[in-house]
């Protein structure tokens, strides 16, 4: 019998000293592991500012990673049985580390460039399609290259069959304790500390350092390790500099906090807090005190329509910068209002920025959360709580508007901010309104002008509009009484109708992208008409 002869392509190159004794393979698999969620999590970060953190987001991050990885893991098996070389799979490592590093810069330029050509190619779905192209071109590369670790492990580690069910054990608890640790990590200490853009190049040095160590203990590939260390360090000096909104300039603030990018303009006659580079303004502060001619001033109806709007109480789910409290606090003298908001980075922002007085209570909570730990009741309470650009769901149920209401004195009122006003006969607005509806006697809605917002206003009190006429005719405040009398003008009963969401049932992020895909289908057309007139320079104008 001929014997088959083996290519020198596929023995098995032994294994540098540094790789003898295992540690090292399972420390590659520990950080590997460890980096690849803390890509994931970056991801978001990184996503989230353009196209929000909604579970939408999510799932398409999730989805394009595990696409990669699953690629990775085919190569990376083929690849190490056809060519057991450790070199290629930490050279594979080396250009994986200086790719996530670079991720910061590079990804806010492809999402750009991908928005820039998603508005003059497609209709519908904009913010799905360009999270998942972003994804694809950003994050698929990298997480592939990282996919190829494991397999190319057990190639190295599995000595014979008599062990081989240890060594990939300790391989996958390796891996997974990683990936716990690059879970919280990100979360709870680097992005709040130091950043998106510093969190990527941290776990991207780690596994630079990973390759390093690799190949200068095996005295080999001085080339690629020095070019790789050399792109690190410029992308050290490039990613931090690049915002999110790098085109902006003269931001009074821009940072990030848990759960929120954070950005403060600064203008002679108001002061502006926005959540999302791409929509528009959440908080705003004007400096002389006069009304901000948003939202904010149609919810004053709310107090308008209880028994004493002077001496009422107020609670705000969605404190945001306190805007509606200082409102309510100047033109309403006895007003107690107190606030609600998840996120402290944005209650620290209002005294700096908005000039949130000390004698406003804001508690650092979740509002349902606070609801269900709280007695008091209110005569007013405000919901305005919004993740990004989306509802929670925990606060669009029926569930939740009962706490609500057992938390309102007799004849309270429920005032909510709908940011997502929609034409459509099944839209956000109307599952919203029903839902209300179910709980409370009375709903009326007033579409605030000039806005893509409206205003809900539930009481069980069927005179909650009598109230509004009566005390807006005592309103000293002239500008004042001529808007509370054309929010009274505008007001529309609401009729119920059966589109319930609970806890079990709210799919409130479907029905939002729908609601901001109409809403950005109008702004398209005004840039497309731009392309189509100038080409890419009507664009850039």
């Amino acid at each position: 019998m001929k014997k088959r002869s083996v290519s020198k392509s596929a023995e098995k190159k032994p294994l540098p000293k540094i790789l003898r004794n295992k540690w090292y393979l399972y420390i590659t698999e520990f950080f590997a592991g460890m980096s690849v969620m803390a890509v994931e999590l970056g991801a978001s970060r990184l996503l989230a500012p353009y196209f929000s953190s909604s579970q939408i987001v999510w799932t398409i991050i999730i989805g394009t990673i595990m696409i990669a990885m699953a690629l990775g893991n085919i190569y990376g098996g083929r690849s190490a049985d056809k060519n057991p070389d450790p070199d290629k799979l930490y050279g594979r490592i080396l250009i994986a580390s200086v790719w996530i590093a670079a991720v910061p810069f590079i990804g806010k330029l492809a999402i750009a460039g991908i928005a820039g050509l998603l508005v003059v190619t497609i209709n519908t779905n904009f913010l799905i399609w360009a999270a998942f192209l972003t994804c694809m071109v950003v994050f698929v590369y990298p997480l592939f290259l990282l996919g190829t670790v494991t397999p190319s492990l057990v190639k190295y580690t599995v000595d014979s069959l008599d062990d081989s069910g240890k060594t990939v054990g300790t391989l996958g608890a390796a891996n997974t304790i990683g990936s716990i640790i690059g879970t919280f990590v990100p979360t709870f200490i680097s992005i709040p500390a130091v950043g998106t853009a510093v969190t990527f190049l941290i776990f991207a040095g780690i596994m630079l350092v990973i390759g390093l160590i690799y190949f200068i203990s095996s005295k080999q590939g001085a080339v690629k390790t020095g070019i790789a260390a050399a792109l690190f360090i410029v992308c050290c000096f490039t990613s931090p500099i690049m915002g999110f909104a790098f085109w902006e300039k003269g931001l009074a603030y821009e940072g990030e906090s848990i759960y929120n990018y954070l950005q403060v303009k600064d203008y002679p006659d108001r002061t502006e807090l926005s959540t999302n580079v791409l929509f528009g303004v959440q908080s705003v502060y004007m400096k002389s005190g006069e009304l901000t001619c948003m939202y904010y001033d149609y919810a004053m109806a709310a107090p308008l329509m209880t028994a004493s709007p002077d001496d009422a109480d107020m609670l705000i789910l969605g404190m945001g910068t306190g805007t509606y409290a200082k409102q309510c606090s100047t033109y309403f003298d006895n007003i107690t209002a107190e606030g609600v908001e998840i996120d402290n980075k944005i209650t620290d922002l209002a005294h700096t920025y908005f000039d949130l007085p000390d004698n406003i209570k804001v508690t650092t909570y979740d509002g349902r959360a606070f609801l269900g730990g709280c007695d008091k009741k209110y005569d007013i309470i405000m919901v305005d709580a919004y993740q990004d650009i989306t509802i929670p769901f925990q606060m669009s149920s029926k569930e939740f508007f009962t706490l609500v209401k057992e938390h309102l004195t007799e004849n309270g009122v429920m005032v909510v901010n709908m940011n997502m006003r929609s034409e459509s006969a099944d839209g956000i607005n109307d599952w919203l309104s029903d839902t209300i509806a179910s709980v409370f006697g009375n709903v009326y809605t007033a579409d605030v002008y000039n806005s893509t917002n409206r205003e809900l206003f539930a009481s069980d009190n069927g005179d909650m509009t009598k109230l509004l006429e009566q005390n807006t005719a005592s309103l000293k405040n002239e500008d004042l009484r001529d808007l509370m009398t054309n929010v009274n003008s505008s007001l529309v009963k609401y009729s119920a109708g059966n589109r319930i969401l609970t806890d079990d049932k709210a799919p409130v992020e479907l029905l939002g992208m729908k609601v901001i895909d109409d809403i950005i289908q109008e702004e398209l057309v005004y840039y497309k008409e731009a392309f189509a007139e100038k080409g890419i320079k009507g664009l850039l104008e």
